[in-house]
């Protein structure tokens, strides 16, 4: 089972990453990690850092994949995603997290969710 979660995930983060080129997004960095922990896509749209967590499921058995990032989650995100900003000197760069949402292969990206 874990190897498939691993599989869908990372189609998820492919698609991912090909929605927000098509969306005129440029990617930094992918699978950004450090010793808070990983960031799935950093990108730059326009003039803005985007720090991107990406959550694929195939049903909405347990919930959507959105409901997967709690609390917990986004403060782990903030830290790494202050790390990167910091590490790469961008501290006076507009930001903000999404989330993208992959489910059965639709996408649903909900920006500046926290």
């Amino acid at each position: 089972m874990k190897i498939f979660n691993k599989i869908i995930g990372n189609q998820g983060e492919l698609a991912a990453q090909k929605y927000l080129k098509k969306q005129g997004y440029k990617i930094l960095q992918t699978n950004f990690s450090c010793n808070f922990g990983e960031i799935d896509i950093i990108a730059r749209q326009k003039k803005c850092i985007v720090f991107v967590e990406v959550k694929t499921k195939t049903s909405l058995n347990f919930g959507h994949p959105r409901e997967m990032v709690n609390l917990k989650k986004q403060n782990k995100i903030a830290k790494v995603a202050e790390y990167y900003l910091i590490k790469n000197k961008l501290t006076s760069c507009e930001c903000r997290c999404d989330v993208i949402e992959v489910l059965d292969g639709k996408i649903t990206h909900i920006q500046g969710c926290f």
